[in-house]
This record gives C-alpha cells, sequence and structure tokens, in this order.
C-alpha cells in the first residue's frame, strides 16, 4: 500500500483544505471512471442510481426517487424523461393519484442493471486496491461521519 500522507499538494485549495478537497477529489475521478464504463451502457452518471432504485422497488413515484436520490424532483422528472425515450422506464399516471408519475423499468431497463453491477463492482474493486479490511473499516466509519455532517450542513441551508 502507497502511503498518500507523503503526497504534495496539487493546488492551493488542497494544500489549505485537505479533507475537503480529498472528498471533491475522490467524487471527480469516482465519477470519471463510472462515466466512463456507464457509457458503455448508453448511461449517464446518476441514471444508473435511478435504475438501480427501480429494480429493488419498481413502480416509485418520481418525488419518492428524488427524495431516495437525494435530487430534485425536477431532475428526476428529465432523468425519467431521457430514460423513457431510451427505453429503460415508462412512466404511468398513478391510478390513485393523478398528479403522480410512477416510473417503472421495462425489460431493457431490467437487463441493463447486470452492466450496471458490473460497473460498479469495478468502481468498488478500484477504490478498495490500497486498502486491507482495517483501513476499508476506518476510511467507512470516517466517512458515514463526514456524510453525516454533511447531510446536517445540507438541511440547514435548505431549511429542511
Amino acid at each position: 500500500m502507497s502511503d498518500m500522507s507523503s503526497r504534495v499538494p496539487a493546488n492551493a485549495l488542497e494544500s489549505r483544505f485537505p479533507v475537503s478537497y480529498s472528498i471533491y477529489a475522490m467524487a471527480r475521478m469516482q465519477r470519471a471512471i463510472a462515466a466512463a464504463g456507464l457509457s458503455d451502457l448508453g448511461l449517464f452518471p446518476a441514471q444508473e442510481i435511478l435504475l438501480t432504485e427501480l429494480d429493488r422497488d419498481d413502480g416509485q413515484s418520481q418525488k419518492a426517487l428524488a427524495e431516495t436520490m437525494g435530487i430534485s424532483h425536477v431532475t428526476v422528472a428529465k432523468m425519467s424523461a431521457r430514460l423513457e425515450r431510451a427505453g429503460l422506464v415508462v412512466r404511468r399516471t398513478s391510478p390513485t393519484d393523478r398528479r403522480v408519475s410512477l416510473v417503472h423499468l421495462t425489460p431493457a431497463g431490467q437487463s441493463a442493471q447486470e452492466g450496471i453491477r458490473a460497473v460498479w463492482a469495478e468502481l468498488e474493486t478500484i477504490v478498495n486496491r490500497e486498502l486491507d479490511p482495517q483501513a476499508r473499516q476506518d476510511y467507512l466509519a470516517g466517512a458515514t461521519r463526514i456524510r453525516r455532517a454533511l447531510d446536517e450542513a445540507g438541511s440547514d441551508d435548505t431549511g429542511g
């Protein structure tokens, strides 16, 4: 395992804010690697999250998907429309509330799950490559605390 603590900061932000910059850099690199794998499936980043959520629980409302994914309802609506045009989902009006649009996987959307899992399995292999079991456990514990802090800060900023 390489020791990244001796690494020279790449820029002024990294040297002044190493934890925040590390999160930014990891997210950017993870997204780029995911995007490359997902493009082979005809998907853009985040679309696989929506499709996987529907694989877990098909026929969810766009509002429920937005809440689960932590993104706006408008973003889910646009994403669902793109995925519908691609033949991966179909949107139907709720039989109990005509204002609600329910999103369902099509057979093509169900078939995409294997490729999505393969992309995420590769990402998991890459990020775990340098971690022994204890380092992985420590990372997950720290990341959980950071996510909680960010969630709380985001809730404070949005009034909710």
